[in-house]
């Protein structure tokens, strides 16, 4: 137990100086989201460029490409949250059991196809975790830029297995913010249960 407190403790010294604004800077943008703030999206872009390059270097290609998407999200997350009526912010949305059982189903197909084209074409040691991870992120973030209350369940679930992922690449200070970014979501998760149901009751 010693032995492995002081590997974390010498790879948490040997962070790089962009891997802590990766994290810190991810760390804001979701504790933002969480509620509902609309700063998230623009540091949300700061965080994921950044990431792009690391998750890359560690042969996490199927997180590296994601950040690329998370890019494009954010920018039309930024844009949605704050369009279409008068008002500043977009009401919660609920999926229906019927669309969160299809949304399962995407998420495992998708999983299952990057999984093995990252065997195929890539030298990942992880092709399908990658895969299911960023199958999850994906579909979990386009939930989010919606603000369909069910992007928390499905976040607090991917951050649980890429804290293992992210130890095992040697990204200790991001596997911990992982850590963080789990309990954020579940906070996120009955923060925008709790709006959802005032909304329905100020419209019933």
């Amino acid at each position: 137990m010693p032995e492995l407190f002081t590997s974390l403790y010498q790879q948490f010294l040997s962070t790089t100086v962009l891997e802590w604004i990766a994290t810190i800077t991810g760390f804001l943008c979701v504790y933002l989201a969480a509620r509902q703030n609309i700063l998230n999206w623009p540091i949300s872009i700061i965080s994921v460029s950044i990431y792009a390059y690391l998750f890359y270097q560690n042969k996490l290609y199927g997180d590296a490409v994601l950040q690329i998407y998370f890019l494009s999200t954010a920018v039309y997350g930024w844009y949605y949250w704050q369009s279409a009526d008068s008002s500043d912010t977009k009401p919660v949305q609920k999926l229906t059991k019927r669309h969160m059982l299809l949304t399962t189903v995407v998420i495992l197909l998708l999983g299952t196809v990057l999984g093995a084209l990252l065997r195929r074409f890539t030298d990942s040691d992880v092709p399908y975790i990658d895969g299911l991870c960023t199958s999850m992120s994906f579909v979990a973030q386009f939930l989010m830029t919606r603000k369909i209350l069910q992007n928390w369940l499905i976040w607090v679930l991917v951050d649980i297995v890429y804290i293992p992922l992210y130890m095992h690449k040697d990204l200790v200070l991001t596997a911990i913010l992982y850590v963080a970014f789990t309990i954020i979501a579940w906070n996120g998760y009955r923060a925008w249960r709790h709006t959802y149901k005032k909304e329905r009751n100020q419209l019933a």
